[in-house]
């Protein structure tokens, strides 16, 4: 006790590295961490094996070393080494440096659907904000100004520029999460802890490194990062520690600064990481429901929308079926309520007005939602467009006739479309049989879809014709009435008394004659307005009239 109060005067820090940002070093061997060497990925484990033969120290990093002390296989790997970008480019055929804020390298591993890629970062040195370059605006207004600099920040302290390296000790200090700063070096199995990481994990404690409310303002878009961490393993019992979860909701002005274009693609990780519902739950919880992002605030007000939670629902079972999910079709999902508003009132008829066709009206719509909701996302290209596309197939579902539903089902975005559609039909909005209809479609031969489509088409030509009723039919009623054209007498011929007109007909067969012959059939004029008379081809329609003609329906 004495001891710290001396300590305390003299301006000591209890202990040796107890005033040190940077931690202490500890390396745990694999008897301790106890992480299956046979969860971690072979190109993961390659990139490492690469920088290591060539002289750099390397080790896999951040969320990928808490999964595998948690005995998960981590989706993502991410590796840390003390080489420059240009060096890690040099070592690999397929590598690419990103990034301007903070440059890292893409190592591609596969092609197409089934590519993989490993993301390199160099450790970075330990700075103080205040030796920063200083900058008054912000990434767009300064883009000029900050091509040139390494390590700059404007004037709340968030870091704009910050590119300078430094040892692994310093790199560990400029992570957020404690449970996210562990380095594994899988070669010698071996986990270097700098600030309590595994101790945390254990107890399942999510813990910014340093001073909660100063790391916030570093970098503003970390608040969104522990509302995704805390829904991510909140299912494992990990939760937020009070010192960073108090200046969350304080800091939340700060992200007005962060370009939009940022926050969309964080809201999207939000989203489309497995974890919707779960994510939506904490900004609630955390009174971060409103302020962070305008679309982020539309898809919180209207996560209890059955459509909407349908849509969660489906992203994150695809996600957790490593299936690939998209940006666009959850977005439609969201904005569908604004655009199928604005189709029915644009449809709806109006005393006076010419009704206006429906697919315009759902082109005005969507434009309209756009405008409303959207505002520059708009302009992101391939997701606009994909929305637009999955919005202006709908209509187009309720028609199964025709080449257009061969078209269609052909259309590269048609199983996007199909899902919506699908969603539809699970909330009542249009009935399960369409929906049944096109998925059938879609997985059936080309021989059966032309069937399928001509049933369609036999089904729309109205109920089955009426037969003739004759007088030997058990319900041919016995005081028929005289000029009622189904009760007409028949002759021994078969022939009606009264004809026509000249020429044979195709009347239904009368009753046979005695002797086993069957009765003759002759064949009926309709004399037309101007007097000329045509050929009956067959037995009438229902839309045939009674009188002046062949009733017989």
């Amino acid at each position: 006790m004495i001891k710290k109060f001396i300590d305390k005067l003299l301006g000591k820090a209890s202990g040796a590295r107890a005033g040190s940002p940077f931690g202490k070093r500890q390396d745990v061997p694999a008897s301790v961490h106890g992480i299956d060497p046979k969860l971690v990925d072979q190109r993961a484990l390659d990139v490492v094996r690469t920088l290591k033969q060539a002289g750099f120290e390397a080790y896999i990093v951040g969320g990928a070393v808490r999964d595998l002390l948690l005995g998960l296989r981590p989706k993502d790997f991410d590796v840390a080494t003390n080489a420059t970008p240009e060096q890690v480019k040099g070592l690999f055929r397929r590598a690419f440096i990103i990034g301007r804020r903070f440059r890292i390298v893409h190592v591609v591993y596969g092609r197409g659907r089934e590519h993989e890629v490993i993301e390199v970062s160099t450790f970075r040195a330990y700075l103080d904000s205040a030796d920063a370059e200083q900058v008054a605006g912000n990434e767009r207004t300064s883009k000029g100004e900050l091509s040139g600099m390494k390590h700059a920040v404007d004037a709340s302290g968030r870091v704009l520029r910050d590119n300078v390296w430094g040892p692994i000790e310093q790199d560990a200090a400029r992570r957020d999460f404690s449970v996210n700063a562990m380095y594994y070096d899988p070669e010698t199995q071996t986990v270097v802890d700098f600030h309590h990481g595994i101790r945390d994990a254990q107890k399942k404690q999510l813990r910014m490194i340093g001073d909660a409310a100063t790391r916030y303002r570093e970098d503003p878009v970390r608040i969104i990062r522990a509302v995704r961490f805390a829904a991510k393993l909140s299912p494992l019992g990990f939760k937020l520690d009070a010192k960073t979860r108090e200046p969350l909701q304080a800091s939340k002005s700060l992200l007005q600064d962060i370009p939009q274009s940022r926050l969309f693609d964080e809201m999207l990780k939000l989203l489309q990481t497995g974890h919707s519902l779960a994510s939506l739950q904490q900004l609630k919880a955390l009174g971060l429901d409103r302020g962070i992002y305008p679309l982020l605030d539309v898809v919180v007000q209207r996560a209890d929308d059955p459509f909407v939670q349908l849509a969660l629902q489906d992203t994150d079972r695809r996600v957790g079926e490593s299936k690939p999910v998209a940006p666009s079709f959850l977005l439609a999902c969201v904005l569908w309520a604004d655009v199928r508003r604005g189709w029915e009132r644009r449809i709806e008829s109006r005393p006076g007005h010419k009704p206006v066709p429906a697919f315009a009206a759902l082109q005005d719509a969507i434009d309209e939602a756009f405008d409303a909701r959207i505002g520059d996302v708009s302009g992101r290209g391939k997701l606009g467009a994909d929305m637009r596309e999955i919005w202006l197939m709908q209509p187009r579902f309720d028609k199964r006739t025709g080449s257009g539903v061969f078209t269609l089902v052909e259309q590269p975005r048609f199983r996007a479309g199909f899902d919506f559609l699908r969603l539809r039909s699970q909330v009542g909005e249009v009935e399960e049989e369409l929906a049944h209809w096109w998925e059938t479609f879609s997985l059936a031969s080309d021989e059966r879809r032309r069937d399928m489509v001509d049933a369609q088409r036999n089904a729309g030509k109205g109920a089955p014709k009426a037969r003739r009723v004759k007088r030997g039919d058990p319900d041919h009623p016995q005081s028929g009435v005289s000029d009622d054209p189904r009760f007409r007498p028949v002759d021994e011929d078969g022939d009606d008394d009264e004809s026509l007109g000249d020429g044979p007909s195709q009347a239904p067969e009368a009753d046979a004659e005695p002797g086993g012959a069957p009765a003759k059939k002759r064949r009926r004029r309709r004399r037309k307005p101007g007097g000329t008379a045509r050929t009956e081809g067959g037995e009438g329609g229902e839309g045939n009239p009674p009188a002046g003609g062949d009733g017989a329906a």
